[in-house]
């Protein structure tokens, strides 16, 4: 059971930093300050894994599942170390559009910086124990995801499946020579993800002295274009050509008729269960390291996972296979008593997932865009939730609240809002109408997306799903934040006993 709380869902990307994307430096700080003047007590967060235009800048398909992304990197904590000079960051160009991300130029100007910011550690020799000691503790998989950028930068970009055989499957002495020639390129991934560490984990410190915890998210599956894949061939169901035999997705809904193909390698649970979960162990004691709540996308794909044939276009044809459940379960619980994880079980959940919830204590997700369909057993209803469980107004996923109310919500949906609320509700108070029926609800956290406490409009959603462009582009405007809000959110949360 996590301490009764509320916080916001804003990912590190939608920050109004400097460099055109969000990172970790001083507006993460003052979004902290924000959180902690406001008496919220989570800052939950998309995953930070390194993203790829090739699949739309998602975070939710990436090409490691241990890995941050570099345009994380806060360029003015670099100037600060003496990394980059001053003029330097004063060339940084304005981004026109300070409300989107704009991801092509953001990976050129910081690409360019970071690149300088690398030839003069170098040059310091400032690589010491602090570095050393990094590498010690995460060399289990930064060797094998620094090569396989390396390779990749190597071959134009080429899915490693493609690469000559012998480096495709990992001949020892190939890889030693491609490790000599291509050194300066792995070390170069290295430090960056080193500088990602030292940042992050400066900006965790902070939130704990603000009493801010973080909340991560830890997608099921991986990329098949990924150095998980590449180092890890034997735990995924591939063929001879290293290429997958099912791929993942979810099966014909009312939301879509040909169901979700995601596209991603399935897990050979068998093989990972013969290992010791240990892979699965690795991935989430880095996630704990970086989080101190972390949720896990799909939640219900280990205890079934609908197989698609990696022939099929769409995911109509496939079929339901049990996963590793209770033994997943508790090979982690021997690891760690008290599991700090969120299930995300959204969508059409059988019985045996939320047993399965219930027996490890998992709490699950509410979110209250979809509570007023008339339905008085509705789980979204706030009467119907436990005091284990996370309430949303709604999530990346979702249209904001007041797009949402404006768009999408059918006409009997607005009138059961305002019959439930005793009042009338429109596009103007929604939002906060959402907000404050979470944060008095008994669900231990209550959580709100940026967007719905800005009382945005639907241009100011994260994502649509099933879409692969403009999505994932939102982002915080300087001065956005009032000094009005913090204090609303505050009367909010101690009225509703969640303040810190």
């Amino acid at each position: 059971m996590f301490k009764r709380g509320s916080g916001i869902l804003l990912h590190i990307s939608s920050l109004p930093s400097i460099g055109g994307i969000g990172d970790f430096g001083p507006a993460a700080y003052d979004f902290v300050d924000f959180l902690n003047r406001a008496d919220q007590s989570y800052w939950q967060l998309l995953p930070l894994n390194p993203t790829d235009p090739i699949y739309g800048n998602t975070p939710y398909s990436s090409n490691s599942a241990f890995a941050v992304s570099p345009l994380f990197i806060s360029l003015e904590l670099l100037a600060g170390e003496g990394l980059l000079k001053k003029d330097e960051l004063s060339a940084v160009p304005v981004f026109p559009h300070e409300d989107r991300v704009d991801y092509p130029a953001a990976i050129a100007v910081k690409g360019h910086l970071l690149d300088r910011a690398f030839e003069r550690f170098n040059q310091s020799g400032r690589a010491g124990k602090l570095y050393a000691d990094f590498y010690e503790r995460n060399s289990f998989w930064l060797d094998d995801y620094a090569a396989f950028i390396a390779i990749k930068k190597n071959f134009n970009g080429q899915m490693w499946n493609q690469w000559p055989a012998e480096i495709r499957d990992r001949d020892p002495g190939t890889l030693k020579g491609l490790r000599s020639k291509l050194a300066p390129d792995l070390e170069r991934v290295k430090f960056f993800q080193y500088l990602l560490w030292q940042q992050w984990m400066a900006l965790k410190a902070y939130c704990r002295d603000k009493d801010v915890a973080l909340i991560g998210d830890i997608p099921i599956y991986v990329n098949d274009d990924s150095a998980d894949v590449w180092a890890n061939p034997k735990i995924f169901q591939l063929d001879e050509n290293c290429e997958p035999r099912f791929v993942a997705g979810v099966p014909p809904d009312y939301f879509s008729e040909t169901g979700q193909r995601w596209g991603n390698p399935l897990y050979d649970w068998e093989k990972l269960k013969a290992q010791g979960y240990h892979w699965w162990i690795d991935r989430i004691r880095r996630n704990l390291e970086l989080f101190d709540i972390v949720r896990i996308d799909h939640f219900r794909g280990f205890l079934g996972y609908w197989q698609i044939p990696a022939s099929e276009k769409t995911a109509v044809n496939g079929e339901w296979r049990p996963g590793p459940g209770d033994s997943f379960f508790n090979a982690i619980k021997k690891k760690w008593s008290q599991l700090p994880i969120i299930a995300e079980d959204l969508g059409i959940i059988t019985p045996d997932v939320h047993d399965a919830m219930q027996r490890f204590g998992f709490p699950g997700m509410k979110v209250l865009q979809f509570a007023f369909n008339g339905d008085a057993a509705n789980p979204y209803l706030p009467q119907n939730y436990s005091e284990n469980s996370i309430v949303y107004t709604g999530t990346h996923d979702n249209n904001t609240t007041r797009g949402w109310f404006r768009k999408d919500a059918q006409p009997y949906e607005r009138e059961n809002l305002s019959r439930y609320l005793q009042k009338a509700v429109d596009e103007n108070s929604v939002a906060w109408d959402l907000i404050d029926l979470a944060m008095q609800s008994v669900a231990g956290i209550a959580i709100a997306p940026m967007q719905d406490v800005l009382n945005l409009a639907e241009d100011s959603r994260m994502n649509v799903p099933g879409t692969v462009s403009n999505n994932w582009q939102w982002r915080l405007k300087n001065n956005e934040i009032t000094p009005q809000l913090a204090p609303q959110l505050a009367r909010l949360a101690r009225t509703t006993q969640r303040a810190n």
